[in-house]
């Protein structure tokens, strides 16, 4: 044996079978390695969602990550049924993710923030987060969690103006809330009522219209909350940006026809459903966005380090069609501001 060491080209030989093994078994460890796995949670139901989670798996594959082939994903829907978030989000961490995404508004996010302190955690949020309590400041996310904000809150003095200006004849707004809806044990539920009922409320007072807030969740009947709308004078809607109504927009923008009402919206999809009009951030670039936050998270970085994005532009979407059904005339200057007109 030892001449046989002392002889080079056996010598060689043999580190050869050496190398050639660990390199096999090398490879073998990495065809055989457990690929990362992203929890995905959310407020409401994947098929209204469906187009959102493509800009999500977009954003991520941008990083390198592809589902089903470099990284796996954990859904879990909500449904609307906002009071099953927390079990959730507790669910996805015993499932032991590498991070969670909670989209679909502030209660997912909330969720997720009750259930880990670890966990790296990515919101999209309508709200200012540092208001809610997701991350320390924007620049500076601190924790845990960052994500994007998509400002909806602050877009509803401007979806308003819009809304008068499509309708000049409006006087009374049903204003789509969902204020009493159930949040995590942390979450002060009379935030969103600020934020979101009672900034809206006074946006319409200062343009001179009235508004007549519908609670979907107090009330539970979207159809029956806005035919009392409409009996008390209701003659325009406005529809707030929460994931609940999102999950219903083919239900709201038919009875939003049927009863005739002029309406503004959140989100594109709502004006490509035949809703009259939408206004507000780019959200399924927001969801790629937090894809690729995603994708860096799995690479090592830190959510502390990583500032939460906002909104650069926004986008004016006009059905034509529907205006042309409410015998409104859309008027130059506002057929010049959209981004989209959908005829």
């Amino acid at each position: 044996m030892c001449e046989n060491w002392r002889n080079p080209m056996r010598r060689r030989d043999l580190l050869a079978l050496i190398g050639g093994a660990a390199a096999w078994a090398q490879a073998g460890r990495a065809q055989t390695q457990t690929p990362p796995v992203i929890g995905f949670l959310n407020s409401a139901s994947p098929e209204a969602f469906a187009r959102l989670v493509d800009a999500f798996r977009q954003g991520l594959s941008e990083e390198g990550y592809v589902e089903g082939r470099n990284v796996a994903i954990e859904y879990r829907w909500a449904e609307g049924q906002y009071d099953r978030l927390e079990g959730m989000a507790a669910e996805l961490v015993r499932r032991h993710v590498s991070l969670i995404a909670a989209t679909g508004g502030v209660p997912a996010a909330r969720a997720a923030k009750a259930a880990t302190t670890t966990i790296p955690i990515l919101f999209i949020s309508g709200v200012d987060p540092v208001r809610a309590k997701l991350v320390a400041s924007i620049n500076r996310p601190g924790g845990n969690a960052t994500g994007v904000t998509v400002i909806t809150s602050e877009m509803v003095a401007k979806r308003l103006e819009l809304l008068r200006e499509l309708a000049p004849g409006v006087r009374k707004v049903a204003m789509l809330q969902n204020i009493a809806k159930p949040y995590t044990a942390e979450f002060d539920q009379e935030f969103v009522a600020q934020v979101e009922s009672k900034e809206a409320e006074s946006a319409a007072r200062t343009l001179g219209l009235e508004p007549i807030v519908l609670d979907a969740a107090r009330d539970g009947n979207l159809e029956a909350g806005l035919e009392t709308a409409v009996k008390r004078g209701a003659d325009a809607l406005f529809v707030s940006a929460d994931a609940y109504f999102t999950d219903r927009r083919e239900q709201i923008v038919a009875l939003a026809a049927r009863h005739r009402l002029p309406a503004i919206y959140p989100w594109r999809q709502y004006a490509v459903s035949g809703g009259l009009a939408s206004y507000g951030p780019n959200i399924a670039d927001a969801y790629r966005q937090i894809g690729r936050f995603a994708g860096r998270i799995l690479k090592g970085s830190k959510p502390e380090s990583i500032p939460v994005q906002e909104p650069n532009t926004f986008e004016l979407v006009i059905n034509l069609k529907t205006a042309k059904a409410l015998g409104l005339t859309v008027s130059p200057w506002l057929l010049a501001a959209a981004n989209e007109t959908i005829e």
